[in-house]
């Protein structure tokens, strides 16, 4: 399947944060400007791509797509479907980010606006992590390197710290947002052992 190619700005002399935002609205452009159709045909490819990721996998953590994101919602309903626990982001107490279990399509509803749909049984914090055998997560720009680029709010990377050592993480990129150079990063930026594109499974550096 044809993909159409990303520009992406020269960042060489910006600030760390200057250059993350640069990147983000260059991909965030790209994202918009593709057809819902090729959406959602990439969307029926990763479904194989990621349960072949998650294998023997008895609880999972994923997420709900937004709009323009890989789109996530079937291959939710097939995690569960393959007798799978899945764990999605939801708020919980006082708006404070938190994880729901996934109990069907149908049971997730918009809780704030701007914000996906998300599960609407109990909240749990990040320390239900330590009970996941894989975590499935969005991003923006994955390099080679391990490096990620998410949306900026940094939830993500303090997730990660909760997951127990041999978690398989992997984050859920378009094929073009997978990168040969290095992202900018600080010290609170965690390190991605695996891409998941559409129809591959890419090791990267850290964990190769």
């Amino acid at each position: 399947m044809a993909h159409s190619s990303l520009h992406l700005p020269n960042i060489e002399d910006l600030e760390e944060e200057d250059a993350k935002q640069l990147l983000r609205a260059a991909v965030r452009e790209h994202r918009r400007q593709r057809s819902e159709k090729s959406r959602q045909d990439l969307s029926q490819l990763w479904i194989s791509t990621v349960l072949d990721f998650l294998g023997d996998a008895k609880t999972v953590a994923g997420f709900v797509s937004t709009e323009f994101e890989p789109q996530t919602f079937d291959l939710c309903t097939m995690i569960a479907d393959s007798g799978k626990q899945l764990l999605l982001p939801k708020l919980g107490p006082g708006l404070t980010r938190s994880w729901g279990f996934f109990k069907g399509r149908d049971d997730l509803t918009q809780m704030a606006p701007g914000r996906p749909p998300e599960p609407t049984g109990p909240a749990f914090d990040n320390e239900v992590l330590a009970s996941v055998d894989a975590l499935i997560m969005p991003a923006l720009l994955v390099s080679r390197f391990g490096e990620r680029l998410g949306q900026g709010g940094g939830w993500y990377d303090r997730a990660l710290k909760a997951a127990k050592p041999g978690t398989r993480i992997g984050a859920m990129i378009y094929p073009e947002e997978y990168v040969d150079f290095h992202l900018p990063q600080n010290d609170l930026d965690m390190l991605i052992p695996y891409v998941l594109l559409p129809e591959q499974i890419i090791t990267t550096t850290i964990a190769a």
